[in-house]
């Protein structure tokens, strides 16, 4: 895959109108096989992308939920070439956003690692605890196959890093919709309610013709509905990764209800 096959999703998302459905799973959580079958059924339960996420032995940024599906990835043997060796050998016909945090990619090696990203078939590469500008070296090597790097705007950030970090953006903008770590929270409405969320993504469309993408804190599908009606974008993640514990048709199940419940929104509108 390349650059163009999140273009091209993003493109076939806003001609069907209402906003794209981007779940995120944990790697070999609860096993190779349930990653395998999830992502094969995704683009049935709804899904137009999916963030494949790399498990990492401290992720600060998620909460137990996804700290939890992590240490029991890697105590189940998956790895990072795993994880690509996987990727590779599921070829899913949507486009698989790799997340991770930056150790287990600097252990790799950045070069390497975006080539090998690349060959396995991934559409793009977001470090969660890699900023803009905080080692350019780096995100050279990242973006050295030509997989988009994708970005993240926080609550916090500023007018000013929000124009720099828009102009560092490739494939879209991933807005995190609250302070904290990833799960059970605010909704993904903000800490003070949907028209904060509107008014932050109103300042990324000022900056960049991007999608916006927004995470953090979504659980439930009315949630999801509501944070549709705003955004380009919703991603699901913790409220996810609870139901593969059952496995991935649980999780898909859970998955299309998430998506009904945005169509709704979509069909009001």
């Amino acid at each position: 895959m390349s650059d163009g096959s999140l273009e091209a999703r993003w493109a076939a998302v806003r001609s069907r109108g209402g906003a794209a459905l981007i779940p995120y799973i944990t790697a070999g959580f609860p096993d190779a096989g349930a990653t395998g079958a999830f992502l094969a059924g995704a683009g049935a339960a709804g899904a137009d992308f999916v963030e494949l996420g790399v498990p990492w032995s401290d992720p600060v940024a998620d909460g137990p939920v996804i700290q939890g599906s992590s240490h029991a990835a890697l105590a189940g043997g998956t790895t990072l070439a795993a994880v690509l060796d996987g990727l590779e050998a599921a070829r899913p016909a949507l486009p698989v956003i790799l997340f991770s945090y930056l150790n287990p990619i600097l252990a790799f090696g950045a070069r390497r690692f975006a080539a090998r990203a690349h060959q396995a078939g991934a559409a793009g590469i977001l470090v969660t605890d890699l900023p803009v500008g905080a080692d350019p070296a780096v995100e050279t090597e990242l973006r050295s196959s030509g997989l988009p790097l994708v970005r993240l705007v926080a609550p916090t950030t500023t007018p000013e890093r929000l124009r720099v970090i828009a102009a560092a953006s490739e494939g879209f903008v991933y807005l995190v919709a609250r302070l904290g770590v990833t799960g059970r929270g605010s909704g993904g409405a903000g800490e003070r309610g949907s028209g904060v969320l509107a008014d932050r993504i109103a300042a990324i469309r000022a900056v960049t013709t991007l999608p916006v993408a927004v995470g953090f804190g979504i659980t439930e599908p009315s949630q999801a509905a509501d944070v549709a009606a705003r955004a380009d974008g919703v991603v699901i993640g913790s409220a996810l990764v609870e139901r593969m514990r059952a496995g991935a048709g649980p999780a898909l199940a859970w998955l299309r209800s998430v998506r009904d419940a945005m169509d709704v929104v979509r069909s009001a509108a």
